[in-house]
């Protein structure tokens, strides 16, 4: 990439008394649309042993919602972050910043990762996080309980960015349509993928993709309308979307500019079989 990646971030506030009650959010039992407009300072939340720090919660398991994990956009003050962010044992992270600077020592290892940053945190690994810039911080973080399995070891940690990883282009489409894969698809020990999908004005997903993953989709840049369901939506940067397992989902890119997200999706385990 020679451009500086370009990342939308909420930055809270409410809307004035003037604007009328019209919204694009929807909640329906395939998909979630959660438009950036929603993102205000009335509906964040806080996390204990986080100081100077407060987020948006944009999915969470629930039935009825998300099932697989939880996304959350944190916004870190400059000397904020935490000793002690994760508290529930066995749980897996991937976090991606989009705004600001942030040190992350994971592993006994210090990082200093800037927008288009990426780290892997795996199941009980230990890490902590501060803000040591001057201007606040803004990271997507994405948990997910790690599904062991006997004879594959868990992921280790690992560092990286947007940068560092050249997009994969899909075929047939002369790059029009492109993943940027933080996790080689053949290590198996991964039971989650995040990654980034960029679409070029005028690309699509030319079919309804009907599939078991899960989807939670955060769009960093661009607009597009989306094929959710039976349903055509417009959607933007700073726009959430949750697709549950086998929704259709179909996408035109309408420019002018690319049209790019942040995707999670749960891979490469067996599907838990119900007792009675």
């Amino acid at each position: 990439m020679t451009d500086a990646p370009r990342y939308y971030a909420p930055t809270g506030g409410l809307p004035p008394q003037t604007q009328l009650l019209t919204d694009r959010a929807m909640f329906t039992e395939a998909y979630a649309v959660i438009p950036k407009g929603t993102m205000s300072d009335i509906v964040t939340s806080f996390l204990p042993f986080w100081e100077d720090t407060r987020l948006w919660v944009i999915a969470r398991p629930m039935s009825g919602f998300a099932e697989t994990f939880s996304h959350y956009i944190m916004e870190v003050a400059p000397g904020g972050g935490s000793a002690r962010p994760e508290t529930e044992a066995g749980a897996e992270g991937v976090l991606f910043v989009v705004e600001g600077r942030i040190a992350l020592s994971l592993d006994g290892a210090s990082h200093a990762l800037e927008p288009g940053g990426y780290a892997y945190l795996p199941p009980d690994g230990p890490w902590t996080l501060r803000n040591e810039g001057d201007v606040p911080a803004r990271f997507h973080w994405i948990r997910k309980a790690y599904q062991a399995v006997e004879g594959l070891a868990a992921p280790e940690a690992f560092v990286t960015s947007e940068r560092a990883v050249a997009p994969t282009p899909m075929p047939g489409t002369d790059g029009r349509w492109a993943t940027t894969r933080f996790v080689d698809p053949a290590d198996l020990r991964h039971d989650m993928h995040v990654n980034l999908v960029t679409f070029q004005p005028g690309a699509v997903i030319p079919f309804a993709e009907t599939h078991v993953m899960e989807h939670g989709l955060y769009v960093l840049e661009g607009k597009a309308v989306y094929r959710l369901n039976q349903d055509w939506v417009e959607v933007e940067a700073g726009d959430y979307l949750w697709l549950r397992a086998f929704c259709p989902q179909a996408c035109y890119a309408g420019g002018p500019g690319p049209f790019r997200y942040l995707l999670y999706k749960d891979v490469n385990r067996h599907m838990p079989l119900g007792r009675p």
